[in-house]
């Protein structure tokens, strides 16, 4: 076994791995082990009791973090005319029509969101081999297929994270940075799991919300109480 760091022990020794931590404490213990040489994320983890296998218990959809998430968050959009135009003026990084859908496939993903226009999902749907599998295929349920391209790119740009379950029904996101105050860590906290909470598919039986830990990007998870969590 790896002998631990000093900074590895310093941090089990600050976290009861049998204990569950209420959320404002566990914010501050995860901000305290952030000791990295850069600004780490804040990621949550939710165990759904969900199996993503069946469509009818699939988890998805966005929500905006009221304080932002930190980061720089790069937009493609697909549009022409007028609705590149409104893109460009919302801050879109790249816009781009057929130009845009050839870059892409030769290998040019450096983005980290896809909005298109309607009119362009014909273009968009050549490329379901390649943003498909990364998580980027434009979607009307995300808003991400919309005409009020200027809306969405904002939106994107604000602080909306997208959200789906993985495979053992597990959803991972960041919601934040470590140098975030506290209170804006929890009002990104509370924000992000009223959404999942909202989420509840039909399929869901028994106990929707099973676990959830949040941890910093270098740092140990730390697990929460479900009961100090609405609705969990």
């Amino acid at each position: 076994m790896a002998k631990q760091t000093k900074k590895q022990k310093s941090q089990a020794d600050s976290i009861d791995r049998n204990r569950f931590y209420g959320v404002d404490e566990a914010i501050g213990i995860v901000k305290a082990n952030a000791t990295a040489k850069f600004d780490e994320t804040v990621e949550i983890a939710l165990n759904l009791g969900v199996d993503p296998r069946h469509a009818d218990q699939m988890v998805r959809g966005v929500v905006s973090l009221p304080k932002g998430t930190g980061k720089d968050v790069r937009v493609a959009v697909f549009a022409k005319g007028d609705k590149a135009d409104e893109a460009r003026a919302a801050g879109a990084d790249i816009v781009g029509a057929e130009d845009l859908m050839e870059e892409i496939q030769s290998g040019k993903t450096d983005f980290d969101r896809v909005i298109a226009t309607p009119d362009m999902m014909g273009v968009v749907g050549r490329l379901g081999k390649v943003l498909g599998p990364k998580g980027l295929m434009p979607n009307p349920k995300l808003g991400t297929v919309t005409p009020n391209v200027g809306e969405a790119v904002k939106a994107a740009k604000g602080g909306q994270v997208e959200f789906r379950t993985e495979k053992a029904g597990i959803i991972h996101a960041g919601i934040g940075k470590a140098s975030f105050p506290q209170a804006d860590l929890k009002a990104n906290f509370d924000a992000f799991v009223d959404a999942i909470v909202k989420a509840k598919p039909s399929g869901a039986k028994g106990k929707f919300v099973q676990k959830v830990a949040i941890s910093s990007s270098m740092g140990r998870g730390v697990k929460l109480d479900l009961e100090e969590i609405a609705g969990a």
